[in-house]
């Protein structure tokens, strides 16, 4: 079906793409020139003054921060007022938090933690020309012999002799073509040195030939950006969905969660509050050398954009409205590209959001795909860049929060689905309790959401690529498939920052015991992939995965 693009401008509330279906999508909330105008005045203030004083430190981000209460409200949502930044003391070797509003920009608390938050690109590119001033390194970089490029571990955990870990970056050295001297090292911020290591790696990581991956494009990324839009979508005269995406770069969560969807309505009627990826891991095989795994583990971060190949109209800031598909690294098979954010299109009855994310040397791929039936797809795709780690099998596991809202934020059972049945007679029985479930493919397993008062709800049915965790090559790492939970405002992740450990995930930890039944519940869901690049066929440059969502009764 040919789709061709409307008028539409930067900020404006407005763009069209010429099909049976039809997009407005409007801003919502604080861009980023209102944070930046706080940004640029916080560091001023007397209360984070008293405390920095004249230390040598850095803002490392700045963050709108959105809270889930432990109640809905049935009011219509509200932009969100409050801030956090994060301050890295290098003086004190500490991080300071500074919690704010908005509306009163000028009454912060000031609170400090031994954390050791992720580095901001400006902090990567500091650790780097301290690398420069290195004789031998900085030589070979400047002659173009040696690349920077941001590894995993982002940070190194080195203990100083009285125990505190002071902040290191990791920064990776990739050799040009044809050269050798891949290593990675450590640039303790503190001191401002470099450490070097006799396997040219810290222990989680390698870097020697060989080297896999696609080539490194080393772009720009973007991380701790302000961006949501309402996404209304029509079908003539009548509105088939209306939601709210938040691009991966301000997503919510310890670790951010890749593109994320709120307040989701089909037919003007409410199916999600919202949904998304707070969680993702990866393992390595072992190996003689490493039997604990030839890298990693790591738990990964979704809140940095990498670029997408994207051609259209900017709605909005980190939103563009294509004509055409957007494209990631999935289907070009480069890492090059134009566009940081979230492309939006239109593709035969579906509306897609999709973007790319950078995790060091990985490249992950949200996608979101919803249906003129009311169908959504969620996709999370794994991919990744030169490093030597990546040349060994290693296992990904996305998992995805789905808080269903069927009508209705209370009211809602869960109901389970096995052919042939596991109790009884019926193939279907009701889940009572908070419990963790495995997919079982042979009894074709699936799950209903519905609302109690009037039978409408949505099926999760487990997708052909999204593996069962007791066969992945890794369990128990990926610890499971699917847990009906109680929803509880809290409990968004599991709060473990992705610099780990530990890291596994661990829905477990929500899993009490409570009632669930005709009440508010939320669906955690698994996948679980195995990355081989030496088992890639010509033109496949990784993997994708992810349920489906369908509508029933509806």
């Amino acid at each position: 079906m040919k789709k061709t693009k409307g008028s539409s401008q930067p900020g404006k509330p407005s763009g069209r793409v010429e099909s049976n279906l039809t997009l407005q999508i409007k801003p919502f909330g604080p861009d980023q020139a209102a944070l930046d105008v706080i940004a640029n005045r916080l560091l001023q203030l007397a209360a984070v003054q008293k405390h920095l004083k004249k230390a040598r430190h850095r803002l490392l981000s700045m963050v709108l921060v959105d809270t889930d209460p432990d109640v809905k409200s049935k009011r219509s949502p509200v932009p969100p007022n409050r801030f956090r930044a994060t301050i890295y003391d290098y003086t004190n070797n500490r991080t300071l938090f500074v919690d704010g509003r908005l509306d009163k920009p000028a009454v912060v608390e000031v609170s400090e933690s031994a954390s050791q938050p992720l580095p901001s690109s400006v902090e990567f590119d500091e650790a780097v020309k301290i690398v420069v001033r290195d004789r031998e390194l900085g030589l070979a970089l400047g002659e173009g012999r040696l690349q920077p490029y941001s590894p995993m571990p982002p940070l190194l955990d080195t203990e100083s002799p009285d125990g505190r870990v002071e902040r290191t970056v990791a920064v990776g050295l990739l050799p040009a073509e044809g050269e050798r001297g891949h290593e990675i090292v450590g640039v303790n911020m503190i001191r401002r040195t470099i450490i070097r290591f006799e396997s040219n790696a810290p222990p989680k990581a390698q870097a020697h030939n060989p080297i896999c991956g696609l080539p490194n494009a080393g772009q720009a990324t973007a991380q701790n950006v302000a961006g949501q839009v309402w996404v209304t979508v029509k079908q003539g005269s009548t509105t088939l969905w209306r939601f709210l995406v938040v691009r991966p770069a301000a997503s919510s969560g310890t670790n951010g969660s890749g593109v994320e969807l709120r307040f989701v309505d089909y037919r003007g009627k409410r199916v999600l509050y919202r949904a998304h990826v707070p969680i993702l891991n990866v393992k390595y095989d072992p190996t003689p050398q490493r039997p604990q795994g030839a890298c990693g583990p790591y738990l990964d971060w979704q809140n940095q954009e990498g670029m997408i190949q994207a051609t259209g109209t900017d709605v909005a800031q980190g939103f563009r409205l294509c004509p055409t598909p957007a494209k990631t690294i999935l289907d070009t098979g480069s890492d090059t590209a134009n566009f940081l954010g979230v492309g939006i299109y239109v593709e035969g009855q579906e509306v897609v959001l999709i973007s790319e994310m950078e995790a060091g040397w990985y490249r992950y791929i949200s996608v979101w795909r919803l249906h003129a039936d009311g169908t959504i797809r969620p996709r999370f795709g794994f991919s990744a860049v030169q490093s030597s780690c990546v040349c060994t099998r290693h296992h990904h596991h996305a998992y995805w929060r789905l808080d269903f809202d069927i009508r209705t934020a209370g009211n809602n059972r869960v109901r389970e689905f096995n052919d042939p049945p596991i109790i009884g007679s019926s193939k279907w029985h009701d889940k009572n309790f908070e419990v963790r479930r495995p997919r079982d493919p042979a009894r074709k397993r699936k799950w209903r959401i519905e609302n109690a008062a009037t039978g409408e709800g949505y099926e999760v049915i487990p997708g052909p690529n999204d593996g069962v965790a007791t066969a992945s090559p890794d369990w128990p790492f990926p610890v499971g498939d699917v847990w009906v939970l109680r929803y509880r405002g809290s409990e968004i992740d599991d709060g473990t920052t992705a610099t780990g450990p530990p890291y596994n995930a661990a829905p477990d930890i929500f899993k009490n015991g409570e009632s669930i039944y005709n009440r508010d519940v939320v669906i955690w869901y698994a996948a679980h992939v195995t990355h081989d690049i030496a088992a890639e066929p010509p033109g496949h440059f990784g993997h994708i995965a992810g349920p489906e969502l369908k509508p029933v009764n509806w």
